[in-house]
């Protein structure tokens, strides 16, 4: 670090993304706790990313984002809930932080860093099991072997990412 910067607290010095930092750090402690998945993983890796983009993109002028209240967990299980159009409300966040960000554009480190995750959850695909158009989640489904339980297909990583968040916010 230079010594005249000011860690972004004023006189333009180097911007450091502390709320993203903060998201990132609380999805990483969550999947941890909930032990779904191996850390490092790029299962993980999805999963943490899309935690920790809903932990930002949920962030209110209240307060930070990463706190982990009652109330805070709840939207988090709401806005990851299967079914929820997720993939829309990330691009519609998006689009609200950039439109505020329309001044002076890139200088905003979170919305630079959110941006970037978002890019790779969507580029990103994981090899998963094809779930075809059946509810996962419902435990009363029968398990058919012979109809192709063990078929996988290529499916982005926030597909992966989201179900895995969501369980590790109810575990938490």
């Amino acid at each position: 670090m230079r010594p005249e910067s000011t860690n972004g607290t004023s006189g333009g010095g180097l911007a450091v993304p502390m709320a993203w930092l903060c998201a990132e750090y609380l999805a990483d402690e969550v999947l941890r706790t909930g032990g779904l998945v191996e850390p490092g993983s790029l299962e993980y890796r999805a999963g943490r990313a899309t935690l920790a983009l809903t932990v930002h993109l949920c962030g209110a002028e209240d307060g930070p984002a990463g706190v982990p209240t009652a109330s805070r967990l709840d939207e988090w299980l709401s806005v990851t809930a299967y079914g929820q159009p997720w993939q829309e409300w990330v691009r519609d966040r998006m689009a609200e932080r950039e439109s505020f960000d329309r001044g002076v554009p890139g200088t905003d480190p979170d919305l630079a860093l959110a941006r970037d995750t978002w890019g790779w959850l969507e580029r990103t695909e994981l090899l998963a099991a094809d779930l075809g158009d059946t509810d996962p989640w419902h435990p009363a489904l029968p398990v058919d072997p012979a109809a192709g339980e063990n078929a996988q297909v290529w499916t982005p990583a926030w597909r992966i990412g989201l179900p895995l968040g969501h369980l590790a916010v109810h575990l938490y």
